[in-house]
């Protein structure tokens, strides 16, 4: 590669901050846990405890920063609210970060 088409090929700092700040969330292996447990489909927060065996509290601070970082979306059907992967972005990443420490 020459060192001219270098510069063109690095995105804008404010991007590459964005997703320094995105691959920030996905460090954390209790948040990857929720993530890889709300890849089967919905769940409310008393359903991801019971499957990842932690106090619902420490499941409801985790999706907080997964709903802020916009990997998580959420629904309230009465008093319950369920959590759902955002995207299929969300998947394809933790579909792709798997497969490559897999290998």
């Amino acid at each position: 590669m020459k060192k001219e088409t270098v510069p063109n090929s690095i995105p804008d700092p404010r991007i590459l901050q964005n997703l320094a700040d995105l691959f920030k969330i996905f460090g954390d292996p209790t948040r990857i846990r929720i993530l890889c447990a709300l890849s089967g489909g919905e769940l409310c927060v008393c359903d991801i405890a019971s499957i990842l065996d932690m106090s619902q509290s420490a499941i409801s601070h985790q999706l907080s920063t997964l709903k802020q970082s916009q990997l998580v979306r959420s629904r309230r059907e009465g008093k319950t609210v369920y959590y759902s992967l955002a995207d299929s972005h969300v998947a394809a990443i933790l579909s792709q970060g798997l497969e490559h420490v897999l290998e």
